[in-house]
């Protein structure tokens, strides 16, 4: 009796990529919490200026953006081109672009970060739009309603970096006030509920009861 080929060994199981994942959107939070908190305060002056300068060119000057990209790519090529003609004038080698190339890692954890605020996004609306607490719920839809009336009077790269600039000072602002504005808003929630509870019991309990009356008349002309 021929002896049976030897089973395979089991293979072991692939280690999750989640604790990877993880470990690169917490410090990609990690880093942008420090740019918007000012603890980076060059990478955080850098975006401020850069935006500022853009808003600027874009809208004050009102120069075209694929103009602004024409003038910026010809500035580079120029500079390149002198580089390489001044390394081969003093007998150097001037820089090989086969060397240049953007690893697969960097591309993958573009794409994974970009694909869990995608989803981050999406939980948060399900969230708000199934959230028992009505005040929530509220106050997200006033602040829609307000970006979309700002809307009206901004364009596009105006609300753009207006955004910027919120993203950059109100954090900061918040971390250093904000117990006084954790109290400002436990306040405002407080009155919030006082006001719901107070037409739930003259309006809505009322209407409530009329309209279970009327059911009760309508069983009665039934029978």
């Amino acid at each position: 009796m021929s002896d049976s080929p030897p089973s395979p060994a089991p293979t072991p199981l692939s280690s999750s990529p989640k604790p990877r994942v993880v470990a690169e959107r917490s410090m990609s939070n990690s880093s942008w919490e420090d740019i918007l908190l000012w603890k980076k305060k060059k990478q955080s002056l850098s975006i401020l200026t850069a935006s500022t300068l853009t808003w600027v060119v874009l809208q004050v000057y009102q120069y075209n953006f694929i103009t602004i990209v024409s003038w910026v790519s010809m500035a580079i090529l120029a500079m390149m081109f002198l580089f390489g003609n001044l390394l081969r004038l003093l007998g150097k080698d001037p820089p090989k672009i086969d060397d240049f190339a953007i690893s697969e890692e960097l591309v993958m954890g573009s794409a994974r970060r970009l694909k869990g605020n995608v989803e981050q996004g999406i939980r948060w609306m399900f969230s708000v739009s199934s959230e028992r607490e009505w005040f929530v719920f509220a106050q997200v839809i006033g602040a829609l309603l307000v970006l979309s009336q700002v809307g009206r009077y901004f364009d596009f790269v105006t609300l753009l970096y207006m955004g910027v600039v919120t993203a950059m000072t109100v954090p900061l602002m918040y971390v250093k006030y904000e117990d006084q504005l954790k109290k400002f808003v436990g306040k405002i929630r407080e009155q919030g509920r006082a006001y719901y509870e107070k037409v739930d019991e003259k309006v809505l309990r009322k209407l409530k009861h009329k309209a279970g009356f009327a059911e009760k008349k309508k069983e009665k002309k039934v029978e």
